[in-house]
């Protein structure tokens, strides 16, 4: 029986190979994407739905979307939530008319926050977060789910279509305000289509395909009256804890890193990190160490090291023992520091940018 998984991060996806098969994903090929990014092109980006639509739609210079939500929960994010955007900045570049909401009506119907802390947080740190890290605000459109009656009119409608047995078995749980909180997304992964019929994608990590195969069911419901296009979606495994368990979590503070972080803070943590490593200098010095368990690889690999055959480098010299642990923590710690300070200078930047966003006005 395949676990169910929890968009609301009860459940943890464990074996990735088991979700592709277990739920009906394709296997990501970074073959069909021009220039594929470093996390498609390393492993990290694993799965998908539809995806030769979309890279049909690039290579043909034909319309398309990719959308991302905002849930304005808290002050920061976690490193692990910035490969959302990266995947949001690769489809942006390649022609997808690009779409942000701020999803403060789920936010408050989940977790308790306002309207108004959902606004300001969204407003302060989470878009300039995202600009910072990439995202394109000349090229963005915004909204606000509390603003959007199209998108409230959608998710009413599309309860009509979902009965409680099925959210259940997609879910796991059927409590009204998760009900509330996943009609309503359905409506926001369509409401683009509302304005153009055409394909769209989203990036998630794989915790949130529940959304995605609910979208999915609802599409071909509405077939006859809409004529929309199933939404695609891109999965990309979650960045881990420093300390080795699946995810980087909040609830771990001491093995996750937040955006933005003081480096020093940040390099205590890598210091204590998990490492592939022997129990002696002189032991891995002989045998090498294993990078595939290693934390520290783990940040190389997603996150911070751009060119490929610099990090093929650093693992065979782990391999080979020649690169030892403290060596290894101490590049960590300067890159991560070379990529904190740049972040918090952006971020400032970013902060001016906001009042001249393209926000959808709505009547």
């Amino acid at each position: 029986m395949t676990k169910i998984i929890d968009p609301w991060g009860t459940e943890l996806a464990e074996d990735y190979d088991k979700i592709v098969k277990g739920f009906g994903l394709e296997k990501f090929d970074h073959n069909i994407f021009p220039n594929a990014n470093r996390i498609m092109r390393r492993g990290t980006v694993f799965a998908g739905r539809d995806l030769k639509i979309i890279s049909d739609c690039i290579k043909n210079k034909k319309p398309f979307y990719a959308l991302s939500g905002i849930m304005p929960t808290g002050d920061k994010i976690h490193f692990g939530n910035k490969m959302v955007v990266e995947n949001l900045c690769y489809f942006q570049e390649h022609g997808a008319e690009t779409y942000i909401l701020i999803a403060d009506l789920e936010a408050g119907s989940t977790r308790g926050v306002t309207l108004e802390q959902a606004r300001k947080r969204a407003m302060d740190f989470h878009i300039p977060a995202y600009i910072a890290l990439g995202l394109d605000p000349k090229k963005t459109i915004f909204y606000f789910q509390s603003e959007n009656k199209e998108v409230m009119n959608m998710a009413y409608e599309f309860a009509k279509k979902i009965t409680l047995n099925e959210f259940k078995a997609i879910y796991g749980n059927a409590d009204p305000g998760r009900i509330m909180g996943a009609v309503t997304q359905v409506g926001d992964v369509l409401y683009p289509q509302l304005k153009k019929k055409m394909p769209g994608i989203i990036p998630v990590g794989i915790d949130q395909d529940p959304h995605i195969r609910l979208a999915r069911d609802v599409v071909s419901r509405v077939k006859t009256k809409y004529g929309f296009f199933p939404v695609s979606s891109i999965y990309h495994k979650f960045t881990p804890s420093l300390d080795g368990s699946l995810k980087m979590s909040k609830s771990r503070p001491e093995s996750c890193i937040e955006l933005p972080e003081d480096a020093n803070s940040v390099c205590k943590k890598i210091k204590r990190a998990k490492t592939g490593g022997k129990e002696t200098i002189e032991a891995q010095r002989k045998t090498g160490g294993q990078p595939e368990k290693c934390m520290i690889f783990e940040m190389y690999k997603q996150h911070l090291i751009e060119k490929d055959n610099e990090l093929n480098q650093i693992y065979t010299q782990c391999k080979k023992g020649e690169l030892v642990c403290g060596e290894d923590k101490k590049k960590a710690c300067e890159l991560m520091t070379e990529f904190m300070n740049d972040f918090n200078k952006k971020l400032e930047k970013a902060k001016k940018q906001v009042k001249n966003l393209k926000f959808i006005q709505f009547k």
